[in-house]
């Protein structure tokens, strides 16, 4: 799979970079992007290990690093503090009224954990790690989520052997197969339900803050 198009800009001047789609000079915009300029954007990871920089760290590690960078924000075990998300746990939860979606109960891949802390964290100082402190963080996430022993040292080289559990609950998008005999060209507009019910409230899912008084409604709840 080739690398996507990108737009950035940089020093200032718009730059697009192109994979064989077309040239600065074809569009009349910008220059072409330099080869150190593309790298520099070009970090993303593919579960298969594609785009993993080299490398290692070990839970131990990874263990440290998690209190000094991320557990002001993700607790130090990965339960979250406050409204920060849950990186830890919720194993058996999807169907539930409440489910906690994190790295060992919902993600589909390790790449997806480690493109994410690459990329983003810590924040406020994103992309100030260098690649053995992600290493080390991610086996340490592994480990609190029981992928991996506490022994483990994450590399390079075995990255793509990591399976985290609820990835066999992803597949592709397979509604052009499974769904094609509910396609019309023609779309019933005739007997349309005549009413919208509003069938939860904002509040229930915990996305608006608490009521000041007992009884009182939060505020933003959808009525």
């Amino acid at each position: 799979m080739s690398r996507s198009a990108r737009s950035c800009a940089i020093a200032g001047t718009f730059v697009l970079a192109f994979t064989g789609l077309a040239t600065a000079d074809a569009v009349k915009l910008g220059r072409p992007a330099l080869p150190e300029e593309i790298k520099a954007w070009d970090i993303d990871v593919r579960p298969d290990g594609l785009g993993l920089p080299e490398g290692k760290g070990s839970v131990a590690q990874g263990e440290e690093l998690f209190q000094n960078n991320c557990a002001a924000c993700h607790g130090e075990f990965g339960e979250g503090v406050g409204r920060w998300p849950v990186l830890a746990g919720g194993q058996g939860t999807l169907k539930s009224e409440r489910p906690e979606k994190t790295i060992g109960s919902f993600w589909p891949d390790t790449s997806t954990v480690f493109d994410y802390v690459h990329r983003a964290m810590p924040f406020g100082a994103a992309q100030t790690l260098q690649p053995d402190e992600v290493y080390a963080i991610v086996a340490y996430l592994l480990y609190l989520n029981d992928v991996v022993p506490d022994d483990y040292v994450l590399s390079k080289e075995n990255f793509p052997t990591v399976a985290l559990p609820n990835r066999p609950n992803f597949y592709d998008d397979d509604r052009e197969t499974t769904e094609k005999a509910f396609w019309n060209a023609a779309p019933c507009m005739k007997d349309c339900k005549s009413a919208v019910e509003i069938t939860s409230h904002a509040a229930v899912l915990d996305v608006t803050p608490d009521a000041g008084k007992e009884g009182d409604k939060p505020a933003g709840a959808v009525e």
